[in-house]
């Protein structure tokens, strides 16, 4: 049987981040992605890059709106990786409940990586404002332009 998801709920944190109506340390936008910084980082620098579509996750993208979001982001994993001096960079993508997805509008993890320094576990304290607001300022130097 095909795979076939459940409705788009628009009420998602990340689509009340789209719409202005919730808050985010945003570090770029263009006509098809937005990228902010996760407030549960599990890493320095863990960040989210969504698109601006509608969509709960990758299998109900369309391929020409996943071909149009995903240039930013390997734009922002290399910004992230660039701007904090980090050895790596871990890229991840969850898609319903069992794979670990608890947001459902389709996103990207960017995880910057350091040689020897594992991530926390996902769920950890929400960061403040102003420490998020300093990581970005690294992130959004390194971004070309």
């Amino acid at each position: 049987m095909p795979y076939a998801p459940p409705a788009y709920d628009s009420s998602n944190v990340f689509a009340k981040i789209l719409r202005g109506e919730a808050p985010c340390v945003k570090l770029y936008e263009d006509a098809h992605a937005f990228a902010f910084m996760d407030i549960m980082p599990r890493t320095q620098g863990h960040c989210l890059v969504i698109p601006r579509k509608a969509a709960r996750n990758i299998l109900d993208l369309p391929p020409e709106d996943l071909a149009a979001y995903i240039p930013a982001v390997r734009l922002i994993a290399a910004a992230a990786m660039k701007g904090l001096d980090a050895d790596g960079v871990a890229i991840m993508q969850f898609n319903e409940p069992a794979s670990g997805q608890v947001v459902y509008h389709m996103h990207f993890h960017i995880l910057p990586a350091w040689t020897g320094v594992p991530l926390l576990a996902p769920g950890g304290p929400i960061e403040s404002a102003t420490t998020l607001e300093a990581i970005a300022a690294r992130i959004r130097a390194a971004l070309p332009g």
